[in-house]
């Protein structure tokens, strides 16, 4: 794999003040997930606080991708952010790292399979369908979702890969091209 241009100072402070911002976004997400998932506790249906909020949750990678669109960008850009998330106080702590890698990941696979040549809407498909079945595997094992009946694992499957689509896909898409136009980002 070829790369456009290498990493450099800008590349590096511009991905820190991604991961920073989608960091408070993430423990600003925290209340909303704790209301919904209060909400919808007494009927059952708490886990789908979490797939309801969970593409809010992934909007460090693809933005921080999109913008910088060098390898590694979505993996860097998701992990800071759990890590300002993490630091800010988040309930989940710690292990807001490995998920914020996993996230990162996930997502980076999706611009890797396309060479890192699709900042558009196949980009953003891919990056919704990496992210969206790699973490939620990865929500079998950690959060116990293997337990649960096969019809309500899909409904939960479709909540979060609608999430993830409209916060990480569309509204990273949408963010990205208004800064295009607004030229904040020339290079």
């Amino acid at each position: 794999m070829k790369v456009l241009r290498e990493w450099h100072l800008k590349d590096i402070i511009l991905v820190t003040l991604i991961g920073a911002f989608c960091g408070v976004i993430f423990w600003g997400t925290s209340f909303l997930y704790n209301l919904l998932a209060a909400a919808l506790t007494p009927f059952g249906l708490q886990p789908f606080a979490n797939e309801a909020t969970f593409g809010l949750y992934t909007l460090a990678g693809p933005l921080a991708a999109f913008i910088i669109r060098l390898p590694f960008s979505a993996t860097l850009g998701e992990f800071l952010g759990a890590f300002v998330e993490m630091i800010l106080g988040s309930q989940w702590g710690v292990a807001d790292l490995l998920s914020g890698l996993i996230q990162g990941l996930s997502s980076e696979l999706g611009f890797a399979v396309l060479g890192y040549k699709h900042y558009d809407w196949l980009g953003i498909i891919s990056t919704t369908i990496t992210t969206t079945v790699i973490t939620f595997a990865w929500d079998m094992i950690k959060s116990g979702y293997a337990n649960y009946h096969i019809g309500f694992l899909l409904l939960l499957f479709l909540t979060r890969l609608v999430s993830v689509f409209l916060f990480s896909g569309v509204l990273t898409y949408l963010i990205s091209r208004l800064l295009e136009k607004s030229q904040v980002l020339s290079r």
